[in-house]
């Protein structure tokens, strides 16, 4: 008996390793694109705000169907969902490499489409499938594939752009998406423990005040994230004069160390007494770092190196202790649902960031950019001051 139970609980590891590979995947494509932001510029003839929307066109098609792929999660399992999305990226990555911006735009949204099943669908499952006081740690390990995976394609993909072209970039990106679609086809499966929703039973998610506070703090907290992920590279090379390949560089540096800070934030979180506690704390510190970047604009660039590089990873730190802190306040078998609506909030400020911030970099200037993101991280700290209440999402396994 007790080894029956432990096999299913030991392959909880393996739902992880995979839903981490298939996050970090997905967000090769939406954050790890900015890195090759001049190679975009140049190859479809793009000013500054061209480019921001071109890069927000994936969040947008993002944005538009997480709810949908987490509530088709809830009721179908994580597996179906993932693999039909994982799929469907691929091939619209693949259009992305034909004809001009127009066509990569479309093409992107479609790959929005299709790969927010992942956001919504892999975290449902890890979840679902480790105990409360070990899931930040486990979603935060999910969450830390996210800056790994933009960091190893800002690393490879200007290599590519620059020899290759831009179009081999969107289809290396379209084959290694398709080759994650079917490690999801292979080893994806709910627990034995795991709930599923009825149809029409997810609305009572969707009016959760609780949820909707959380969200609305979430997507404040993503400016500042995508402030720095989508204008760093520009902000170095453009406005003060570092090349693009040492200008990647310290972006996929921030990336990495944004990614051991989520596995730290996790662990914090399973020992605070809330998971909103951390939260606090880093919307702060996000804030102040990002005035500090603002008002070192024109310090020596390696002054303002030292200091862009921890706030920008910073700034990507909070991600998998607000993913893990929505699930928690789902009701059985709608978490889907409620990681479908938090990351609807992280994807609109995604979408509508980086055209913004670049407007306000070129309009105003850089500093009233990076005064923005700090602002939104100011606003956030401020929606987190209520208290919330977390529910308990399966019951504790050993």
């Amino acid at each position: 008996m007790a080894q029956q139970r432990s096999a299913p609980t030991a392959y909880r590891w393996v739902v992880l390793a995979v839903g981490a590979v298939a996050q970090g995947t997905n967000a090769a494509v939406f954050l790890g694109l900015p890195a090759i932001t001049p190679q975009l510029r140049e190859h479809f003839g793009l000013s500054l705000p061209q480019v921001g929307l071109l890069l927000g066109a994936v969040n947008l098609g993002t944005m538009l169907t997480l709810v949908l792929w987490g509530a088709a999660a809830d009721r179908h399992g994580e597996r179906l969902v993932m693999t039909i999305g994982g799929f469907g990226a691929a091939l619209c990555l693949a259009l992305a490499a034909f004809d001009g911006p127009v066509v990569a735009g479309l093409a992107l949204v479609g790959v929005g489409l299709f790969g927010a099943s992942v956001n919504a669908a892999s975290g449902r499952a890890v979840l679902t499938w480790f105990p409360a006081e070990r899931r930040g740690f486990a979603m935060g390990i999910r969450q830390t594939a996210t800056p790994l995976g933009a960091a190893l394609a800002a690393a490879v993909l200007p290599i590519i752009a620059l020899q290759a072209g831009v179009p081999v970039a969107f289809l290396a990106l379209a084959g290694f998406t398709g080759f994650v679609g079917i490690a999801v086809a292979l080893w994806i499966r709910e627990p034995p423990w795991a709930v599923r929703s009825g149809q029409g039973q997810h609305g009572v998610v969707l009016k959760d005040p609780n949820l909707i506070r959380l969200s609305a703090a979430s997507g404040l907290l993503v400016v500042p994230q995508f402030t720095a992920a989508a204008l760093m590279v520009e902000l170095l090379h453009d406005h003060r004069g570092v090349a693009v390949g040492l200008a990647a560089g310290l972006f996929a540096a921030a990336q990495v160390t944004g990614g051991v800070g989520r596995l730290v934030a996790g662990v914090w979180s399973d020992r605070s007494p809330n998971r909103v506690q951390p939260l606090k704390v880093l919307s702060v510190l996000i804030a102040v770092g990002f005035v500090l970047c603002a008002a070192l604009d024109q310090a020596p660039v390696w002054i303002l190196s030292t200091v862009l590089v921890p706030t920008a990873a910073l700034a990507l730190c909070w991600n998998g202790v607000a993913v893990t802190a929505a699930g928690e306040l789902a009701p059985p078998g709608r978490t889907g649902t409620a990681l479908g609506m938090q990351n609807t909030a992280n994807y609109l400020s995604a979408t509508v960031t980086p055209p913004i911030a670049g407007l306000v970099a070129v309009g105003i200037g850089w500093p009233a950019a990076l005064l923005m993101a700090a602002a939104a991280a100011v606003g956030a700290r401020v929606l987190l001051a209520v208290p919330f209440a977390a529910r308990q999402l399966a019951p504790e396994l050993p």
